[in-house]
């Protein structure tokens, strides 16, 4: 016995110690098939089901078609259901605050004025700039912004982003959007038409449907300006928000999809061609090059968080005060501070 002692690798333990290694020895030796299998059943926690509304037929929201078709939901947590939604923003914002979704993508323009009227929303984050597009007549000379004096613009609704915006764009250049300018309502496929009748001489509308315009008509159009003109080259397009109660009972959850959307859109700058391929599994109509050749027009590098985004909220209320959109008793600031709920901080 003493032999073997000596050409043992370790001393003995004292007995108290044995017994414990003993004991936490036969322990993981009984656990041991449990944990092989608990790792087979159990290596996942479960996803917490999330429901998220999106227009599919926006190009620039190709982050939210990438989000769930190369996992960055999964990853984060979340099994995610996404609707799509074709009605007004109030119908969007209505359908947030009342639970029918939990989470949802949208233009700035189109939520501030529903957002101060007090819908139980918040902004959490955002995806991009650019997107919306104003270009003129060249047949009707209207080959510049100062051109368009006199002239009639054609939107696809008079509540839509690029009327918001650029009424404000021109206004700033020193055209008085309402006695200076005319604004006329078309369905979006009508746009062109309405142009070569001599109707109107201007359109402000989104991409696709101005990018198709000028593909099928080379010369006929010449680009005025879009919303990354000017001091908003460096602005947010598109915005995430959620639902109050959401953010008030499940912050984490909200803060999942915050960082979800956010490396979907970092692979979507980073990936434009695999970015196309799964946008294209729900709007199939659109060709992968022209989806490529679409992203380049956006900042998918930008999508600003915490004080950022909140300060460009300000900027934008600020824009729409000046504009008559928002009330004249509004504090930009505030209504920022009000609007925006840092999940990710």
């Amino acid at each position: 016995m003493a032999a073997l002692h000596g050409s043992s690798l370790t001393p003995p333990a004292p007995n108290g110690q044995r017994r414990k290694w003993l004991r936490a020895a036969g322990a993981t030796a009984l656990s041991a098939p449990v944990l092989t299998l608990g790792r087979k059943a159990w290596s996942a926690p479960a996803l917490k089901p999330f429901t998220f509304a999106w227009a599919p037929n926006g190009f620039c929201l190709t982050p939210v078609a990438v989000a769930q078709e190369q996992g960055f939901f999964e990853k984060n947590g979340l099994k995610v259901n996404l609707v799509s939604y074709a009605g007004s923003n109030d119908q969007l914002l209505q359908t947030l605050s009342t639970g029918k979704a939990d989470a949802a993508v949208g233009m700035i323009h189109r939520w501030l004025k529903p957002l101060e009227a007090g819908f139980d929303v918040k902004i959490i984050s955002s995806v991009h700039g650019g997107c919306v597009r104003l270009i003129g007549s060249s047949a009707a000379g209207v080959t510049s912004l100062a051109a368009l004096k006199g002239k009639t613009v054609g939107v696809s609704d008079l509540a839509s982003p690029g009327k918001n915006f650029f009424a404000i764009l021109l206004l700033k250049h020193g055209i008085d959007p309402d006695r200076d300018v005319s604004w006329r309502q078309y369905p979006a496929d009508l746009l062109d038409v309405a142009v070569q009748k001599g109707e109107i001489q201007a359109i402000a509308d989104g991409d696709p449907n101005l990018y198709l315009l000028e593909r099928q008509r080379p010369g006929a159009y010449t680009h005025l300006a879009s919303n990354l003109s000017d001091e908003y080259a460096h602005k947010v397009c598109c915005v995430i928000a959620a639902r109050g109660s959401l953010l008030r009972s499940d912050r984490a959850t909200a803060a999942a999809l915050a960082r979800a959307l956010i490396q979907a859109t970092d692979f979507s700058r980073e990936n434009p061609r695999e970015a196309a391929k799964s946008f294209a599994k729900y709007t199939p109509k659109f060709a992968e090059d022209d989806l490529v050749k679409l992203y380049s027009s956006l900042t998918y590098d930008h999508h600003p968080t915490n004080v950022d985004l909140q300060q460009e909220i300000a900027y934008f209320a600020e824009d729409f005060k000046r504009a008559g959109v928002l009330k004249p008793t509004t504090d930009p600031q505030r209504f920022a501070a009000a609007v925006y709920t840092n999940v990710l901080g």
